[in-house]
C-alpha cells in the first residue's frame, strides 16, 4: 500500500516516502505531539496474521526501545491502526553504508571508526538480550554523528516464528532454541565481516 502525504496514523502524520522493499515501506513523517521528525515504517499485513508471530514481534519491539545508545537508531512507538501495523523510529538524516560503499571504498580510518561504532552497537543490543536479524550494509546509517544499526530484523523475526510454527514438534525439538542461537550468531558474525570487508575491498 502507498500512503499518500498527509495520512495520519494515530498521532502521526505522513509528509514524504523514503524507501520500501519486500518487508515494509518506510516514510518520513511528523510527530503531531512533540512536532518532531521521526520515520514510519509500514509492515506488510501478512506479518500480523500469525497471533503467536505478533506476540513474538510485540516482544521483541518493546525490548529493542529499551535500548539507548548512540549507535543504535531508537524505536520510538509500535501502532497498529486500520489494519496496519507500524514501527515509529528515530529519523535518520544521513546515506547507509551501501549507497556509501556504490562510490568506492572508505579510507582504512574509516573503516576502523566505523567498524568499532558497529561493534558497540552490536555489543550494547546483545548486552541487552536484542539480536541483529539482519545485519548488512543496507541497514547502518551513516548520519554526522557517527554509524547507527537500523532495522533489527523484526519482521523477520516474525516470519521465522511462522516457519518455526509449520515444523513438526519432532523437528522443532530437533533444531531447538541452542541450536537456533549458535546458527544465528554465525551469521550475525559472518554479517559483520562481509561488511568489513566490503568497506576495504578496493
Amino acid at each position: 500500500m502507498g500512503l499518500m502525504s498527509g495520512t495520519k496514523l494515530g498521532p502521526y502524520e505522513i509528509a514524504s516516502p523514503l524507501g520500501a522493499g519486500g518487508m515494509g515501506e518506510v516514510y518520513r513523517a511528523r510527530d503531531t505531539r512533540l512536532d518532531r521528525i521521526i520515520a514510519i515504517k509500514i509492515l506488510p499485513a501478512h506479518l500480523s496474521d500469525n497471533p503467536e508471530a505478533k506476540q513474538r514481534f510485540d516482544r521483541e519491539a518493546r525490548a529493542i526501545s529499551s535500548l539507548n545508545h548512540p549507535n543504535v537508531c531508537a524505536l520510538y512507538d509500535v501502532g497498529h491502526q486500520d489494519g496496519v501495523d507500524y514501527l515509529v523510529m528515530e529519523f535518520l538524516d544521513g546515506e547507509t553504508l551501501a549507497q556509501r560503499l556504490a562510490k568506492g571504498p572508505l579510507p582504512p580510518e574509516q573503516v576502523l571508526k566505523y567498524g568499532i561504532e558497529i561493534c558497540e552497537g552490536l555489543e550494547k543490543a546483545h548486552k541487552s538480550g536484542v539480536i541483529h536479524r539482519d545485519l548488512k550494509p543496507g541497514n547502518v546509517m551513516l548520519t554526522k554523528s557517527g554509524a547507527k544499526l537500523m532495522d533489527f530484523g523484526l519482521d523477520t523475526a516474525v516470519r521465522d516464528s511462522l516457519a518455526d510454527s509449520l515444523l513438526h514438534p519432532e523437528a522443532r525439538r530437533a533444531h531447538g532454541p541452542a541450536h537456533s542461537d549458535r546458527h544465528r550468531h554465525r551469521l550475525r558474525v559472518q554479517g559483520l565481516r562481509r561488511i568489513l570487508v566490503r568497506r576495504c575491498r578496493r
